[in-house]
């Protein structure tokens, strides 16, 4: 595992963020890019989303073309380095895309001093987005989350003596879910506790342990395609576990992983739902703020200069079929 600092929290509170919304989710899970803006807004941040954005480079990267790597990741500089919100945050629903930018943008740029100069720049500025909520904005089950200065009373989180507020659950008993931990995430940016301390904030939320939940769901990128044989035997592994666990959800924080893991379980007949993080939470939101006694971990949406903010956008629940292979 890559030996990576905890991030110290972002003073002051940031009050807009910039999304990066990778290209799996733009193509193929734009549900899990509504459910990042809904749960930022959520938190009391805005969103900026840069339209002309593409990819960051890690396909041609990791296929070993570093020419073509460089020009896509030269021009993902010129999208993200804006010097006009070079303070502001950016967040990124995936850790394989995190990783890329944070780790090997420098290896890339390490002979051009001027573009290495703006890869830290954005580096420096770049979240994966549990790692945002609970490093960069204080949220989870360890501490409170500090509140958006301009948060109206009547939208106050109601935060007890005894930790933070709670996420809801589904009405009703709650299904058995379980967790996959994602590779780049974890072993390429040592991101660990911060979405199991997002879980472990949703009230009722029963989440059962996933046998050998840390290796790989066998996904890898190009790696599934150029060794099948072995990236199957590796999904079958995973999926083998998942259905003893009896689990009805899989959650896991990276889409890449999301697809191959619902694409081997519709193969399978599997009903199991396969989530990502910021799904969950943007649907334990919802119905906190639907009636249950409960508020969401999350502050609810900020309203700014006293008129109303404009409407979340909400992203459907995941029903899809998993991509053919």
């Amino acid at each position: 595992m890559t030996d990576q600092p905890t991030r110290k929290r972002i003073e002051p509170r940031p009050t807009t963020a910039t999304f990066f919304v990778t290209c799996l989710v733009d193509q193929f899970r734009p549900q899990v890019g509504d459910a990042v803006v809904e749960v930022l807004k959520g938190a009391g941040v805005g969103v900026d989303v840069p339209v002309d954005q593409t990819c960051c480079g890690q396909p041609a990267f990791n296929s070993g073309f570093r020419k073509e790597a460089r020009e896509v990741a030269s021009r993902f500089l010129d999208i993200f380095d804006d010097q006009a919100a070079n303070q502001q945050p950016i967040v990124t629903p995936s850790g394989s895309c995190a990783a890329m930018v944070r780790n090997y943008y420098p290896v890339l740029f390490r002979d051009d001093p001027a573009e290495l100069e703006r890869a830290k720049r954005v580096a420096d500025r770049l979240w994966e987005f549990s790692e945002f909520l609970v490093d960069g904005l204080g949220t989870g089950s360890d501490s409170k989350p500090a509140p958006a200065a301009t948060t109206s009373p009547e939208q106050e989180p109601d935060l007890s003596e005894g930790g933070p507020a709670k996420l809801a659950a589904k009405n009703g008993p709650a299904e058995l879910a379980v967790y996959h931990r994602c590779c780049h995430a974890m072993r390429e940016l040592g991101i660990d506790r911060q979405p199991e301390a997002l879980l472990d904030a949703i009230d009722d939320f029963n989440l059962t342990p996933l046998e050998r939940s840390e290796v790989c769901c066998g996904f890898g990128g190009s790696f599934a395609v150029k060794m099948p044989d072995i990236s199957t035997a590796m999904l079958d592994e995973k999926l083998d576990n998942v259905e003893a666990a009896g689990a009805a959800r899989l959650i896991a924080g990276d889409t890449g992983c999301i697809m191959h893991m619902e694409g081997g379980l519709r193969r399978r007949g599997s009903s199991v739902q396969v989530l990502h993080i910021a799904e969950l939470l943007a649907e334990s939101r919802r119905i906190g703020r639907s009636g249950s006694d409960t508020e969401s971990v999350v502050a609810k949406p900020v309203v700014a200069n006293n008129e109303s903010q404009s409407a979340d956008i909400v992203g459907t629940p995941a029903d899809s079929q998993g991509s053919p292979r």
